[in-house]
Order: C-alpha cells, then sequence, then structure tokens
C-alpha cells in the first residue's frame, strides 16, 4: 500500500518537472486562494452551527478571528512562495518596534472581541432574566441591557488606554468638568433622564394603559427615558417630558382590569326616590355592557337645586374609553326608558324670576326761595339740596 502512494507521489513529481517554476508558483497560489476561500466557507457554516449552541456575538467573534488568521497564513505564504521571504524577514528583523505595536494593536482588538463576547452575554442573561419573571418589561430589560452595554465598553476602552500608556487621571478631571458644564447646560433633559428611569422601575403605567396625566387623558404609546407618549381619544399624539409626568398626579384606569362608572340622575322632590332609586338599580341590572359583579348600586347624593340626585355607580371589565362610552350610553338610555314608564319624572333646572315696586331710596328736589316778608323786619331764606341739604345744615341769612 505505502509503495503504491509512494509511486502515485513518484508519477506526480515526474509530471510536475515539466513545469517551469512560474507555472509551479501560478499553481500554487491558485491553490491557496482556493484553501483560503474554502476555509471562509467552512468558518461561515461553522458560525451558524456556534450560533444554535452559543451567543450570536460568540460565534462572530470566533468567524473574525478565523477569517483573520486564514488570511493572514495566506499572505505569509503567498509571500514566501514568490521569493521575498527572506525580505520580510529582513523587515521584520528592522522594523521591530512597529511590530511591537501591531502586537498591542492586536491585543487591543482582542480586548474589543472580549467586550463584544461579554455585551452578548450580558444581553442573554438579562432576557432569560426577564423571561423568568413577569414583573419586569421588554422596555425595562432594554434599558438594563444598554446600562450594562456602555459599561462593558467603557471598561473596554479604559483597558485598551492603558495599554497605550495614557494618562487616564487627565482624562478622568476632564471628563468631571465636561460633566458639571454639561449638567449645568442640560438640567431640564437630564432631569427628564432620571425622571425617565423611576418610571422605569417605579411603573406607574406601562405601554397600552388608559392613563390621566394632568390635563391630559388617552393611551400610553411609548415610554422613553426622555418623554412619554400618549394617543389622545380625539387621535392627537401628545409628547410629556418625564420630569413634568413624574411631577403631576397619575390616574391609571386599566391597571385593576375594571372600573367603576358613577352616573347621576335627577328626580322630582314631589316623587318618591326610594323607589326612584329602585327602579333605576332594575333598569341596569341586566345590561350587557356592565358587569354582573360587582352589582349596580344606587346612592343618594345631595339636594340640588330642582330635583334629589342619585348617583348610579355601575362597573365594566377591560376599561377603555369605547367601553365606558358605551356603558354610558346603555344606562341612561335604560334608565331614562324605566322612569318614563314608572311616571317617575326627571325635572330640568328651574328658576323663577319675581319683581317688587321700587320704594325708598334717594329724592332730588329742586332749589327754591322762601316768599320775601312784608314791612321792615329782617328776611330770612334757608337753602338746601335734598332733605336737610347735602351736609345737613341749614344756612340763615339775616338783612337789615
Amino acid at each position: 500500500m505505502i509503495g503504491e502512494i509512494l509511486a502515485v507521489l513518484a508519477s506526480i513529481v515526474d509530471r510536475l518537472a515539466g513545469f517551469t517554476e512560474t507555472d509551479l508558483r501560478l499553481a500554487v497560489t491558485a491553490f491557496v486562494v482556493l484553501l483560503g476561500a474554502g476555509s471562509v466557507v467552512v468558518a461561515r457554516r461553522v458560525r451558524l452551527r456556534l450560533r444554535e449552541r452559543f451567543h450570536d456575538n460568540v460565534a462572530d467573534v470566533a468567524y473574525t478571528a478565523t477569517v483573520g488568521l486564514v488570511l493572514t497564513a495566506g499572505v505569509l505564504a503567498l509571500l514566501v512562495l514568490w521569493g521575498v521571504g527572506d525580505d520580510v524577514s529582513q523587515v521584520l528583523a528592522e522594523f521591530s518596534g512597529p511590530i511591537s505595536k501591531g502586537v498591542t494593536v492586536a491585543l487591543a482588538l482582542s480586548v474589543l472581541g472580549i467586550a463584544y463576547v461579554a455585551n452578548g452575554v450580558v444581553k442573554r442573561a438579562i432576557d432569560r432574566f426577564a423571561d423568568d419573571h413577569d414583573t419586569i418589561t421588554e422596555h425595562q430589560s432594554e434599558i438594563v441591557y444598554r446600562v450594562c452595554q456602555l459599561t462593558v465598553y467603557v471598561a473596554a476602552v479604559a483597558v485598551i488606554l492603558g495599554m497605550w500608556d495614557v494618562d487616564l487621571s487627565g482624562l478622568l478631571v476632564g471628563a468631571g468638568f465636561l460633566g458639571i458644564v454639561v449638567g449645568m447646560a442640560a438640567r431640564q433633559t437630564l432631569g427628564s433622564l432620571l425622571a425617565g428611569f423611576v418610571l422605569m422601575f417605579s411603573r406607574p403605567f406601562e405601554i397600552g394603559d388608559w392613563v390621566q396625566i394632568d390635563d391630559e387623558e388617552g393611551i400610553v404609546t411609548d415610554i422613553s427615558i426622555v418623554n412619554t407618549r400618549i394617543q389622545t381619544f380625539d387621535g392627537e399624539y401628545v409628547m410629556i417630558p418625564n420630569d413634568i409626568v413624574s411631577g403631576r398626579k397619575i390616574v391609571n384606569k386599566s391597571r385593576k382590569g375594571r372600573l367603576r362608572l358613577e352616573i347621576e340622575v335627577g328626580v322630582d322632590y314631589e316623587s318618591d326616590v326610594e323607589r326612584a332609586a329602585e327602579v333605576a338599580k332594575a333598569a341596569t341590572k341586566d345590561l350587557d355592557e356592565i358587569m354582573k359583579v360587582p352589582t349596580p348600586k344606587v346612592v343618594l347624593k345631595e339636594f340640588g337645586d330642582s330635583a334629589v340626585t342619585l348617583g348610579l355607580r355601575v362597573w365594566i371589565d377591560k376599561p377603555s374609553a369605547r367601553r365606558q362610552w358605551r356603558a354610558r350610553t346603555a344606562v341612561i338610555g335604560s334608565v331614562k326608558a324605566a322612569f318614563d314608564s314608572e311616571g317617575i319624572k326627571i325635572p330640568f333646572p328651574q328658576r323663577e324670576l319675581t319683581g317688587r315696586e321700587e320704594s325708598g331710596g334717594f329724592h332730588l328736589t329742586e332749589e327754591s326761595a322762601a316768599p320775601a316778608p312784608t314791612g321792615d323786619g329782617p328776611r330770612s331764606k334757608s337753602e338746601g339740596v335734598g332733605e336737610g341739604g347735602s351736609d345737613g345744615i341749614s344756612e340763615e341769612v339775616v338783612e337789615e
């Protein structure tokens, strides 16, 4: 068997002896190129297998490293093949400094690769933890991942700078001053960022909840680090900064999965209030738009201007604006029809306007002179405005 193999090799050598040196080099070059291309194809297939067993980042790093080694080996082989091996060794001997820098660059790339792999491992760990805990939303896990990703890459960059003998103390001092300047210039933005993290973990609402934030009411469509977006029932998209959201009253109407509605109706003072309450309760009992449990209730609320006010309290499940208005419409229509059939009057506001004749008040009188006296006796004159004059003082003028 061995003899046959040696015979085949000898025949191949005899055939190759007929080729020139250039032809042999070309043939070997083609073989090296084909070998490199085949190695790349095999590495791609291996990467697919690695992705099934490990994280995508691990497969990507292994694929990149393999392709880099194959290309480097192929280039060196071709250099040696075409007679530049001695020149290469001479260059390597003369430029040992740049080679050491190249090794440092390779190590830096290795650190980046490790950071990339660690980033993938952290991503998978966070995803598994979020899948095992229903209280953690997808958005919260994404925020945690981004923070961890930033931490990993910052640490990798610090290690690489240390390899290049870069003084990190000056960078840290500069980063501190830069942080102070940026913090003073973007106080509102930083406040929104901090408020965004608080909202992410306190979770007063989630995407899809029906909320009322201050004067805005609608469905939450997005929660980012900087702002919260809601869609109002008028079809408007409202973007509210998170620092405003955290400082306002938040009403979540869909958190518990059910919502109580209260509808007021007035009953005439001359009607039997207890009977009206029973009729209203019976009218809402069989409606499909409201929940059977808890059962509807009717309470007496207040003495109104024209009627006694009843409060009809009903519950709906899976709260939404559409369900709310459907329930209100059904309850109002049913109670109105029941009151009409039972002869219970729902009074409308009434006002009585009365008038009275004017009496008293101020009277203005014209100035009048007293008749002149006869004879040589004294003559007097009284002057005044109104009753007793404007200042209540009577004046007497005596003439001789």
